[in-house]
């Protein structure tokens, strides 16, 4: 019997055992079977970017990579906190050390859940001061512009809903809404200081990383949804409006005196951003005009031709929207003095006077009867007469300080008067 067993046995073939290639990887690599320690201090020596690259090889080694980036030395020594730099060159290293960063827990951190992978990233830059709301008193300072990139390479990629997530989680961290709340309901420059930092936050963190429209779009969104229309409105002035040489909001510049093109084509990029896209929930053309009527009172009424000169830079769409619904809703006169500050401002900075002719022509299509576009164009000719005599009565004042600048303008508005009724009876003659 112990020999036919043994026989027996010795028959049976030798059982074949199939390995995935991840235990392949697990119980043979050479990784695996070294100390903590000394994978440390291979990882040592590596860059950033290697060592993200590194992390996607199996999820093995991305756990002992996420163990070394978790400790305390690698932090102290790869999360730099040096912003105050006085070159070019430096300032473009540490923007780019941070870009690595972002590519590195992006790719080492794949695989966890969207809230587990904010925790672990954010815990490592939450008491970063320059990463931190008016906390960094130092006027050159980049840590905002370096964790905005830090961001933009993390979450690039990701749908809206892990956006969503993001934003929220950065508005726990940072108190935002909080501080936006703090700023909005206040006198316009009040807080001034708060406004600044606010503004710098937002355009270096969260706006202006984003190169493609869609992106910048969501995140402005995002910091305007929670907010009834005056705030909105108040808000998108602190990110996009004027700034004075001084460095603080020009509010009152634009209530007193007509500005240039260059101090409003913020605020008009921004306003463009968000006509770009009326489909999403709470947003229509209604709300977006509801927000420029507000926008154009803060702190009071703008000088006319500042609004004329922020709707000319909208462009023709979102121009014809403004006059024809002011029009149609019994603001005609309002929408005739704007008519002829656009045709002024056309003059002003060189656009060619058969684009405001256009617009006058669409306008008028909105009436339906023949006698009610009569009473447009009699209306804005009228208005034309009105703004010339104002001008003209300015100009002839006591006033010597502004007579030049005054008189300047008045014989501009007689050019474009000129200019505006030649095209005009050029079109229709043809």
């Amino acid at each position: 019997m112990t020999h036919k067993s043994h026989q027996y046995k010795s028959s049976r073939r030798p059982e074949r055992t199939i390995m995935t290639r991840s235990q392949r990887v697990t119980s043979c690599s050479f990784f695996h079977r070294l100390p903590a320690e000394v994978f440390h201090m291979v990882l040592d020596k590596l860059s950033l970017l290697e060592i993200s690259v590194l992390s996607m090889v199996s999820k093995e080694i991305t756990r002992h990579i996420v163990d070394y980036i978790s400790t305390l030395s690698w932090k102290n020594k790869m999360i730099v906190q040096a912003f105050h730099h006085s070159t070019f060159q430096e300032r473009r290293s540490t923007i780019g050390h941070y870009r690595n960063l972002g590519l590195l827990f992006k790719r080492s951190t794949l695989l966890l859940p969207t809230k587990d992978r904010l925790k672990f990233i954010f815990s490592r830059f939450s008491q970063i001061p320059c990463f931190m709301l008016e906390q960094c008193l130092i006027p050159d300072c980049i840590g905002f512009s370096s964790y905005g990139v830090f961001l933009q390479t993390l979450i690039a990629g990701w749908d809206e809903l892990e956006c969503q997530r993001v934003f929220n989680f950065l508005c726990d961290i940072t108190n935002l809404l909080q501080k936006m709340e703090a700023v909005i309901t206040s006198k316009p420059g009040m807080r001034w200081y708060e406004e600044l930092q606010l503004r710098v936050f937002c355009r270096q963190v969260l706006l202006d990383p984003w190169s493609n429209q869609p992106e910048c779009r969501f995140w402005l969104m995002q910091l305007l949804k929670p907010w009834p229309v005056v705030s909105k409105a108040h808000l998108l002035f602190i990110l996009y409006g004027p700034l004075l040489p001084d460095g603080t909001l020009g509010w009152q510049d634009l209530v007193d005196r007509g500005q240039p093109h260059s101090a409003l084509w913020d605020l008009a990029r921004a306003i463009l951003l968000l006509f770009g896209k009326l489909t999403v929930k709470g947003w229509s053309t209604e709300s977006l005009l509801s927000m420029l009527d507000e926008l154009i009172g803060i702190p009071q009424p703008w000088h006319v031709e500042n609004v004329a000169r922020l709707l000319v830079l909208c462009g023709s769409s979102l121009c014809y929207t403004v006059l024809a619904s002011k029009a149609l809703n019994g603001q005609l006169p309002e929408s005739s003095r704007l008519i002829v500050y656009i045709i002024l401002v056309c003059e002003k900075d060189g656009y060619h006077m058969k684009w405001a002719v256009n617009l006058v022509q669409q306008i008028c299509k909105v009436f339906s009867t023949a006698p009610e576009r009569l009473c447009f164009i009699r209306q804005v000719e009228n208005m034309f007469s009105e703004i010339t005599r104002e001008f003209y009565e300015f100009s002839v004042a006591e006033n010597h300080l502004q007579d030049r600048e005054t008189f300047q303008t008045f014989c501009i508005l007689l050019d474009s008067s000129a200019r505006f009724h030649t095209k005009l009876l050029h079109m229709f003659l043809k």
